[in-house]
């Protein structure tokens, strides 16, 4: 039967009610940041749409941008701009509007697919440090190595562990019994304020989440750090100045965009459950969510000789492509 006291929430078996819906706090409650933060949101969000639809369209049509780097930055402004859109719509409606509620499946989809694209990003990183490793450490057997046979595979097992990833981590989650509080401290679904409305023992999914994250942060970030290990072992021996200069180039978008990342990530997930700070936490979502999506395109296209000719040709005359 629906309470009177919680009209999302039904009545269990025990003393106790089930919610069927639950309230996004948002970044904020003061009523009157909602629209200024609209605004600084939809331009973040048009940014994140625009940069990456541009690197997804021109590594598709510049017949100069068909190697293995520029196929794996396409598949990353793939994963930032799903990643946003996860996000950033439903946010922003919860701007405009006073009522925040969202459906208990709505919230499995929203959580389900921002498990996807946040852990197929972890390991498009992993990939893209490889092809730097392999670009600058074996040149010669670059186009051998990192073929399109190997390129492909490597995108589609990354989308694949990244869905099963979801798939387990999310059903945990809402295996979990939800009652009696159904207000979520969060601007989205995410695994910690979830948990924190539980009645149910947590243990589980809890365990499976930070096995999870912390398994594939230090597979990740061990990855990373052995290729450029060894990049800076190899780039140390180039004898000119000129070729350690373009060497070290090639290599310093990703390394910001892998720093930036990386940090956000191991802010939220791998400090002590004592410690948590959902103001902070909030921010570090914003970031990782919101403001990373925003900044890579930038990263990667700014101090990128090619992708900025690339624009300039397409500007110039896009019937050619």
């Amino acid at each position: 039967l629906q309470t009177d006291d919680f009209p999302n929430c039904y009545m269990a078996n025990g003393n106790f009610t089930q919610v069927t819906e639950f309230i996004l706090t948002g970044v904020s409650e003061c009523p009157v940041l909602q629209i200024p933060l609209f605004f600084v949101f939809l331009v973040i969000y048009g940014l994140t749409v625009t940069g990456n639809l541009s690197i997804i369209t021109l590594t598709n049509v510049d017949s100069h941008l068909q190697t293995p780097m520029y196929f794996f930055l396409q598949h990353l402004a793939i994963i930032n701009l799903g990643n946003s859109t996860v996000i950033a719509p439903k946010m922003l409606i919860n701007f405009l509007v006073k009522k925040h509620t969202t459906s208990y499946y709505e919230r499995a989809t929203q959580l389900g697919g921002f498990l996807v694209f946040i852990v197929a990003e972890v390991l498009l990183l992993v990939v893209m440090a490889y092809d730097r490793y392999v670009a600058i450490c074996n040149p010669l057997l670059y186009m051998v190595v990192v073929s399109q046979m190997i390129c492909l595979p490597l995108v589609s097992l990354t989308y694949l562990y990244s869905f099963c990833t979801s798939i387990v981590t999310s059903s945990s989650v809402f295996s979990m019994t939800y009652c009696s509080s159904n207000v979520i401290n969060h601007f989205y679904c995410d695994t910690v304020p979830l948990l924190a409305l539980s009645c149910s023992d947590t243990s589980v999914p809890e365990a499976v989440i930070y096995i999870s994250a912390s398994t594939n942060l230090m597979f990740s970030i061990i990855t990373v750090i052995a290729c450029y290990f060894n990049i800076v072992l190899s780039i140390l021996k180039i004898r000119s100045s000129e070729g350690k200069k373009r060497a070290f180039s090639t290599c310093a978008s990703h390394i910001t965009a892998v720093s930036v990342f990386y940090g956000t990530l191991i802010f939220m997930y791998m400090q002590p459950q004592t410690n948590h700070s959902m103001g902070a936490d909030k921010m570090a979502s914003v970031f990782h969510t919101l403001v990373i999506p925003m900044l890579n395109p930038m990263i990667y296209s700014l101090r990128n000789k090619d992708m900025k000719a690339a624009l300039k040709r397409f500007i110039r005359n896009p019937c050619c492509f």
